[in-house]
């Protein structure tokens, strides 16, 4: 029987003697899904442009044009960092930016004209086919909103995409919140971008943001948005877990982080409501604690770098990948690379002609996994 509501939102409130219970269940429905495996991304991360239209309490990537450390990188510097990674094993292309930064700063339409393109999303979409065409890392772009003409544009040239749903509560909206000054985190705008995808049959990553304002009930009700979403169209690859942590220049400096009995409670209950779906919790945000992540239920680390740094928590490294796989093979595990797309998803991407398919092709072992060894 699928978790009710109710039920998750009690377990996601169980007191510490009956959390063990609770994991233990998790790590059974995981083992169903995918036994004595967890995987991760070796990737590269490219931040296109820091500049945003939105001002999200938490957030220290984003940036006005003229602010210290504001830059749109050029074609030059993604064909750079994606050829440094190809060297290094990296089969990912992660591409972050901000939100249409376009619409707010002149600053940057000069940008754009000046590379030759009209939008924000007509560059990430020539930087997705560069980084395609020139080099052997698969492009995975985390751009925003989407209409339904550029999810269709963007998959021609990505195998995989991503929107964070974080938050399906609009209580975050409301002035001094997390989101009062973020037009594009609209709850209702977000699910219909990964709707969208859905209906296009593009293989989504989408997750929560903990502890930003929302309720203990809000973060149930948006694993309950994600799991029907994907139960309509079966397009959602993964769904990430990921922690708030405070940083001394933002809004939210003084904001609690969710505890480590939160996440543990959330990872847990996001496997339970969804075992056929890969669960993801990043290790860099949970340390010192992160192996305790795979006793939640967790089989995926997300992506891995071992060139570039988390843009979006920099103060914050990666682990060592040999690290990663010492506490994952303590844990009983065995470490995997597998590519921004995940296998299960590999032969519907395959299956469309092209150079995207060739490439998620060539990268692919037989499983659907990454070529290169953990």
């Amino acid at each position: 029987m699928p978790l009710s509501r109710d039920l998750a939102c009690r377990l996601i409130r169980v007191a510490d003697d009956e959390l063990p219970a609770l994991l233990a269940a998790a790590v059974e429905a995981k083992e169903r899904f995918k036994p004595a495996v967890i995987t991760y991304s070796r990737k590269v991360f490219l931040p296109l442009t820091n500049l945003c239209r939105d001002y999200c309490g938490y957030c220290i990537f984003r940036r006005d044009p003229g602010e210290p450390g504001a830059h749109t990188m050029t074609p030059e510097e993604v064909l750079r960092v994606a050829r440094a990674g190809e060297k290094l094993g990296c089969t990912e292309a992660l591409f972050s930016l901000g939100d249409k930064p376009e619409l707010a700063f002149p600053e940057m339409r000069a940008t754009l004209r000046h590379l030759g393109y009209n939008s924000t999303l007509h560059y990430l979409e020539a930087m997705c086919e560069l980084v395609l065409r020139e080099t052997t890392l698969l492009p995975h772009p985390n751009p925003g909103l989407l209409s339904a003409e550029w999810i269709a544009r963007l998959a021609a040239v990505s195998p995989s995409m991503g929107l964070m749903l974080e938050t399906t509560s609009a209580e975050l909206l409301a002035p001094g919140a997390a989101h009062d000054n973020a037009p594009d985190k609209v709850p209702a705008k977000r699910l219909r971008t990964v709707e969208e995808a859905g209906k296009q049959g593009v293989p989504f990553t989408t997750g929560l943001l903990l502890g930003i304002g929302e309720t203990l009930d809000d973060r149930v009700d948006t694993l309950l948005a994600i799991r029907d979403l994907h139960r309509r169209y079966g397009h959602i690859q993964e769904v990430i877990i990921q922690n708030f942590r405070v940083k001394p220049d933002i809004p939210m400096r003084d904001w609690p982080e969710p505890t480590r009995g939160e996440m543990l409670r959330t990872v847990a209950v996001a496997r339970l409501l969804m075992p056929d779906i890969n669960i993801q919790a990043p290790p860099n945000l949970s340390a010192p604690y992160h192996d305790e992540l795979l006793d939640a239920g967790i089989n995926d680390w997300g992506g891995v770098s071992p060139l570039t740094p988390d843009f979006i928590n920099p103060e914050k490294p990666w682990p060592h990948l040999e690290q990663l796989k010492s506490i994952t093979e303590a844990k009983g595990q065995n470490l995997r690379p597998r590519l921004p797309v995940y296998p299960e998803f590999v032969p519907a991407v395959t299956a469309r002609p092209g150079l995207l398919s060739e490439r998620v092709k060539a990268a692919a072992d037989r499983e659907g996994y990454a070529w290169r060894a953990a």
